[in-house]
């Protein structure tokens, strides 16, 4: 391969934030949509509490693997470490949306449907714009999905009879 060739790789360009940040909203929004529903439907088999911990994980499992493939544009699937790195930023979103909805119940003690409903949204719409990112800059960043710096071998220095003058007035005895 010569120099110039490494230009084209094959490889399709990441997307840009603006579109990123689209297909994250379309893929989140398209799961959760998703998940609430299926929290609601496992609850009539078991305690709210464990159908909503099943569901977050296995869709959180789905989103990082959409968000590997198709938000971020890495094209293949996501490896351990952004799936770590994903549940970790999706757990931190998981406490913000519940501090939120803690401190509205000690600032108001029974606040109504519609408050609660726009505390929760918003929070989460900030806790996702973090999670947005958190994802983009670090768990999905091209550089990190890289494989280690390969480190070229300096070129061999020729002997030094071989092109390189030596001027004997340089020479130290």
């Amino acid at each position: 391969m010569t120099a110039g060739a490494t230009a084209t790789t094959g490889a399709a360009a990441a997307p840009g934030p603006l579109s990123s940040f689209a297909r994250f909203v379309l893929c989140g929004g398209g799961v959760g949509l998703l998940s609430s529903s299926a929290v609601a439907l496992l609850a009539v088999t078991m305690p709210w509490v464990l159908a909503n911990a099943l569901i977050t994980v296995a869709s959180t499992i789905l989103c990082t693997e959409l968000h590997a493939r198709f938000t971020f544009g890495a094209g293949k699937r996501a490896g351990w470490r952004q799936h770590w790195q994903s549940a970790g930023s999706a757990t931190a979103a998981y406490v913000v949306t519940c501090l939120a909805m803690l401190v509205l119940h000690l600032v108001q003690s029974s606040p109504g449907m519609l408050t609660e409903q726009i505390v929760y949204l918003s929070a989460s719409g900030l806790a996702g714009i973090g999670r947005f990112l958190v994802l983009r800059l670090f768990v999905f960043a091209a550089d990190r999905n890289r494989p280690a710096h390969h480190v070229r071998p300096a070129p061999a220095l020729k002997g030094l009879g071989g092109g390189l003058r030596v001027s004997p007035r340089l020479a130290v005895a």
